[in-house]
């Protein structure tokens, strides 16, 4: 087994991991159970400070098991009356009704202050914890499990160097090209991936299925369907367009409202999972195609996503859902029969139209953008399949598709930085 494939196969366990709810405003429940397991009481006073990609993300969202609250101090509130540290990502995926109602009534009582991180950082959350003249600290930094600072007091608990890389600490993802994951999807050993994968479909799938059945949001999933009866009624692949973009969706839809099934994310974003799965499980089974096909397509699409965001970051002003809905346009091709060449015209075809998409923190529209997305991304494989293409020069178009994904990673890291901050004091000044 070679480095490189080793590599491979430790990126996919690294991302592909389950969650419940948000992952930005689970992070900060996370990073609260922490520090009240440190503190080893329920405070009497929490301070946060968070970056402004995490109070973007976190201030429209409703933080799963908490009865509708949205908020940094609905989401540390959950993690200190009723989280359980040791779950990580699921650290509120366990909660009874009496937990519930301790969160509502504790939040009401405990003053909870929140600040702007001064760190320039684009990923950081502290949660600082006072019981009396106790106190307990955490930070994250990077990405959404990674602490670098817990402290009771003067006692430091856990202590890692500061990077503004949100890589750090994570398997090198600097030998991946498009190439090379198009090689390592076709020859991986599947029960090196079956594990991860199953859990993905399982998971992902059911969120979809529940966006569709139940209310949720606006309701982008079942809009989709009952504004498209003829293409269901129509069969084909018209209908399988429409299925693969309004089950993505809906799934988006439960889980922006706090819908308390699970997610396994990509790039630490339970949307982008289910946008980098669900259309591609739709089109397995509308292709009939085998169990090995189906989970090959699965590796290139998670990779191909992650590997977009690789360069863009883990929090933008770009659109995640834009990377993974690209990714799933290629593993469509996969799955239709194409090869390298199909995949690198898909993916630049695809980026070359929605690169604009703008996030603007996580909330019910993020359905929406992940239904445009996903149709954008197989718009890019029509293209191939007509002999049609968008050519260098064309715009933000580089020379080629690994190309392209690094120059659309240098646009959403260092050219949306403003957009960035308008968009934030947009939504503070709501």
């Amino acid at each position: 087994m070679d480095t490189e494939y080793k590599a491979f196969v430790a990126i996919l366990r690294e991302e592909l991991i389950p969650a419940m709810g948000c992952t930005e405003p689970i992070a900060v429940a996370y990073c609260a159970a922490a520090a009240r397991d440190a503190l080893g009481v329920e405070p009497d006073r929490v301070r946060i400070e968070a970056s402004g990609n995490i109070i973007k993300n976190v201030k429209s969202v409703v933080v799963p098991n908490t009865g509708g609250g949205k908020g940094l101090e609905t989401a540390a509130a959950a993690g200190i009356v009723a989280g359980d540290a040791n779950r990580r990502l699921q650290v509120i995926s366990d909660v009874t009704e009496e937990q519930r109602r301790s969160v509502r009534e504790w939040s009401k009582r405990v003053p909870i202050t929140v600040h702007a991180s001064s760190s320039g950082l684009i990923f950081d959350i502290d949660v600082t914890l006072w019981r009396g003249e106790e106190r307990a600290e955490c930070r994250i930094v990077g990405n959404h499990t990674n602490i670098v600072l817990l402290k009771k007091n003067d006692r430091v608990l856990v202590e890692k160097p500061v990077a503004e890389d949100s890589e750090a600490g994570l398997t090198d993802r600097g030998f991946m090209t498009l190439e090379k994951i198009c090689d390592f999807a076709e020859h991986v050993r599947i029960e090196d991936v079956k594990a991860l994968l199953d859990t993905q479909i399982q998971y992902n799938m059911a969120i979809a299925r529940e966006g569709l059945s139940g209310q949720y949001g606006a309701g982008v999933g079942a809009t989709l369907l009952a504004a498209n009866q003829s293409a269901l009624a129509g069969g084909g692949p018209e209908k399988t367009r429409l299925l693969a973009r309004a089950m993505a969706a809906a799934g988006s839809d439960a889980r922006m409202s706090g819908c308390e099934l699970p997610v396994v994310i990509n790039s630490g974003s339970g949307n982008q999972g289910i946008t980098a799965s669900v259309p591609v499980l739709v089109y397995a089974d509308a292709l009939g195609v085998s169990e090995e096909t189906r989970y090959r397509a699965l590796v290139l699409s998670n990779l191909i996503a992650i590997y977009q965001k690789t360069f863009i970051g883990r929090l933008s002003a770009y659109c995640g859902a834009v990377s993974a809905g690209c990714a799933a346009g290629c593993a469509v091709a996969y799955l239709k029969g194409g090869g390298l060449d199909a995949i690198a015209h898909t993916l630049v075809n695809a980026v070359s139209v929605s690169s604009g998409i703008v996030c603007d923190g996580a909330k019910a529209s993020c359905a929406a953008k992940i239904a445009v997305a996903v149709d954008t991304g197989i718009f890019g494989y029509e293209m191939y399949e007509n002999g049609r293409q968008f050519v260098r020069g064309d715009g933000i178009v580089q020379a080629n598709a690994d190309a392209m994904v690094r120059g659309v990673g240098r646009l959403a890291s260092e050219g949306m930085k403003k957009t960035d901050e308008v968009i934030l004091q947009m939504m503070v000044r709501q």
